[in-house]
């Protein structure tokens, strides 16, 4: 029986070793990855462009220090870009395991180890890193040559002989191909809980009971968010006398995130079930919210991706607002009206580039939205089979959808404030400030309602997008074929 396990892994990748590709979620896992990638390569190519076109500017030549921000700034957003990414990519696989727990469990059973199948998991991630990587970067060098061709016909002194095809942009696209083969790695770590006795029964997400039981992983998480809560109030107390304050509240900004992504699991399902009492009581709405509920994991896979999107846009638009107050605190006379113009157009800029991590986090909504659903093909025809109509299951669905976004918009918009403000306060709170030129203290978040509106806006929109695909998928297998498929 032993000997017979390596054969039967070895036997699907004789015909076509790419056929996984095939599977429900792994082509938007591409798309990902090519979007990454070519985000990164792009923002290279702009690096080095602008860098160029600097030197040849008779003013700005001797200067470096734009260029130099310019590349930092290129550097944090692919870094960004590439996180969400990976998380994004993580949940993927991990909801792709769950729906092949009886397979896995088969192949348990007839001798295969759990780290064979991981292993074959962690190898798909990395064919689907390398292929979004390929891709995404012939497609940023190809937007880098146009976007370059453009500029020599709108700057007076643009570089001459600048090519898209620079050294650096391959830096992006290994990352993108590395972090999909890690975030792989990291969803599949579930295979190693499959027993062989699993092979007798259906696939399907852990539940409420035996989510509880991840003791290690809750409590990882929990370090890793009180290590970043100290660190951002480190760095607002740091700030009150250097600007290097933001460089103490950005390591607590990442590891406070990353323990709330890891133990998402322990944080979402309270705003989900608050969120589910705003739907009503009928039958279609209490079944979205209890599916939420039941399998927390998946949720909270769903809804992480969406709260990292929203956190970034409103965190970068707080940010900035409250510089601009602060600006008008300390200015010992008005400012022109035109004053805010440069800023404003620098956060519009910023706030689209973060937008490309929001669309990736966005398409990863979607994608396992759209897993779960084939993945439940049995519970839906059996809610088919006992009275529920095709519009019901299609209602369901979609307020499955709304359920996830507006807990995680919510959860986003908070969390976008607080990390906001911290970013100000802790690199403008030692500012001097009129009329005695002491620090300017702490500073008072503000708000910014126009992006807020349009970030409920694009939930509103995203909803509708995620549950598209999802509710044709609930509705086009007849009751007795879902009910008798594996």
């Amino acid at each position: 029986m032993t000997v017979l396990a390596p054969t039967l892994l070895e036997t699907p990748l004789t015909p076509s070793r790419l056929a996984f590709l095939r599977e429900r979620g792994m082509g938007s896992s591409v798309f990902v990855a090519a979007l990454t990638a070519a985000f990164g390569v792009i923002l290279v190519d702009t690096t080095f462009y602008l860098g160029a076109l600097l030197q040849n500017d008779p003013f700005l030549g001797d200067s470096e220090t734009l260029a130099y921000v310019v590349r930092i700034l290129s550097v944090l957003l692919t870094a960004v870009a590439m996180y969400v990414a990976a998380i994004v990519t993580a949940n993927t696989f991990a909801t792709i395991v769950a729906g092949r727990t009886s397979r896995i469990a088969l192949m348990r059973l007839i001798g295969a180890s759990a780290q064979s199948q991981r292993s074959e998991v962690a190898g798909q991630g990395l064919a689907v890193g390398v292929i979004g990587a390929v891709l995404g970067l012939a497609a940023g060098v190809l937007l880098s040559w146009g976007g370059a061709a453009i500029g020599s016909l709108a700057f007076d002194h643009p570089p001459q002989g600048f090519s898209p095809l620079q050294p650096g942009a391959l830096i992006p696209a290994v990352g993108v191909a590395l972090t999909t083969w890690l975030a792989a790695w990291a969803g599949s770590r579930r295979v190693l809980t499959v027993t062989p006795l699993q092979a007798l029964a259906g696939s399907a997400e852990r539940t409420v009971a035996e989510t509880g039981a991840g003791g290690t992983r809750h409590l990882g998480a929990i370090t890793m968010f009180v290590l970043g809560g100290l660190l951002l109030a480190g760095g607002v107390v740091v700030g009150l006398s250097s600007p290097l304050g933001v460089v103490v509240a950005f390591f607590g900004g990442v590891f406070s995130f990353s323990g709330l992504a890891i133990g998402s699991v322990l944080v979402m399902p309270p705003v989900l079930r608050l969120v589910g009492r705003l739907f009503g009581r009928g039958a279609t709405a209490r079944l979205a919210a209890e599916n939420a509920l039941r399998h927390p994991e998946r949720s909270s896979r769903m809804a992480i991706g969406v709260v990292m999107g929203v956190t970034l846009v409103t965190m970068f638009a707080v940010a900035l607002e409250s510089a601009k107050a602060l600006m008008v605190r300390t200015s010992a006379e008005d400012l022109p009206p035109g004053f805010f113009a440069p800023f404003d157009a620098f956060g519009t800029v910023m706030m689209v580039l973060v937008a490309v991590s929001a669309v990736i986090a966005a398409v990863g909504l979607v994608n396992l939205l759209t897993i779960g659903v084939v993945q439940r093909r049995r519970e839906l025809g059996l809610l088919r089979a006992i009275g529920l109509s095709s519009r019901q299951v299609r209602r369901m669905v979609l307020l499955e959808a709304a359920h996830v976004t507006i807990a995680a918009t919510a959860t986003g918009l908070v969390l976008g404030v607080a990390y906001g403000w911290i970013a100000a306060q802790s690199l403008l709170g030692s500012v001097p400030s009129m009329p005695d030129f002491q620090p300017a203290g702490l500073i008072p978040p503000v708000v910014p309602w126009v992006p807020v509106v349009a970030i409920v806006a694009c939930t509103a929109v995203l909803t509708l997008v995620a549950s598209a695909a999802p509710t044709r998928l609930a509705t086009r297998v007849a009751p007795v074929e879902a009910l008798a498929a594996d």
